[in-house]
């Protein structure tokens, strides 16, 4: 489980990152195209990433393992692919022989060259530099416009989710294995990890491809990061402007579910009115539910969605 402890002062400096990292997303996307969950969504993707991921990129996945429980040096926070190389280098003599041995037991490639990395030899520098490169050419610069959007979708959403009902409530939608209790933000999932914020704050950044349980970095400033699902994964949302305010928060499939479930609706009923597949349905109204946007019952066998009152009046917002 992950627990989160809050100060007072914590739940008063909770805020959002501007912009997603370039690098930050970078890694996202290589552990996402690592894992097997969300298939409905991420099933083309991670295809397609396979077929186009250059064997020059293969060293980063030493590094990155599916599980997201990887260093950070790898991963900085920095406004673009230039400036984060330079953190990434500048790291170097800062990793640790017990950092070593952990990132080693976990990587399916050669032990040798994460010596080589670790004993700071140019070369081994060198090729996690132009992995580095290759891999955001073809996962990550293609697609950046889509990165963003999905970010800044996610971002206005919970900014007013935070307006209307509160940054518990907020922090609660980023999971549907989230909750609080007292001042502890939980998360129901493994590993186990507990950390005391201390009045350093929080940071939110939603990521356009994790897929996992949120996941909590430290940053050299004493504030924490809280990366988590963005409402929009990045093969969901679709290119071109989007035509009105929520098609631009939720995508125009995603925006169209909601707005039929003003009504209660079988998944069969949703997709048939939708032309699209059972398992994209069940995909959107996972989502859905888990922002706290509709609710879903069973009925025998079939599985009822109907919009909740914050989806009604998100509809009405953006209507």
């Amino acid at each position: 489980m992950l627990r989160v402890q809050f100060t007072a002062e914590d739940l008063l400096n909770v805020t959002f990152a501007s912009e997603p990292p370039p690098l930050v997303e970078l890694s996202m996307a290589l552990i996402a195209w690592q894992r097997v969950d969300e298939q409905a969504v991420f099933g083309r993707w991670r295809s397609r990433i396979s077929r186009e991921l250059p064997d020059r990129a293969r060293p980063l996945l030493d590094l990155l393992r599916p599980d997201g429980d990887n260093l950070q040096f790898v991963e900085p926070a920095a406004r673009s692919l230039e400036e984060g190389l330079a953190a990434v280098r500048d790291a170097g003599p800062l990793l640790t022989a017990e950092q070593l041995h952990r990132t080693a037991a976990r990587a399916p490639g050669r032990a040798s060259w994460l010596r080589a990395l670790w004993g700071q030899d140019r070369e081994a520098w060198d090729q996690l530099d132009g992995a580095i490169r290759c891999a955001y050419e073809v996962v990550v610069a293609p697609r950046w416009p889509q990165i963003r959007q999905s970010f800044r979708a996610d971002v206005a959403w919970r900014t007013r989710l935070l307006g209307a009902h509160g940054i518990k409530a907020c922090l609660a939608s980023v999971h549907p294995a989230a909750a609080w209790s007292d001042t502890v933000f939980e998360v129901g999932l493994p590993p186990d990890y507990e950390v005391r914020l201390g009045g350093g704050g929080l940071v939110l950044m939603p990521s356009a491809f994790w897929t996992g349980r949120p996941l909590l970095a430290a940053r050299p400033d004493g504030s924490h990061v809280l990366h988590y699902p963005a409402m929009s994964p990045l093969p969901l949302v679709e290119p071109g402007r989007a035509e009105g305010a929520l098609d631009a928060l939720l995508g125009r499939t995603r925006a169209a579910v909601l707005q039929l479930l003003i009504e209660q609706r079988t998944t069969s009923e949703l997709a048939r009115d939708l032309d699209i597949s059972l398992p994209s349905v069940s995909e959107h109204t996972r989502t859905l539910r888990a922002a706290g946007l509709i609710t879903t019952a069973r009925d025998g066998k079939a599985v009822l969605h109907s919009a909740t009152g914050l989806g009604v009046d998100l509809l009405h917002s953006t209507g």
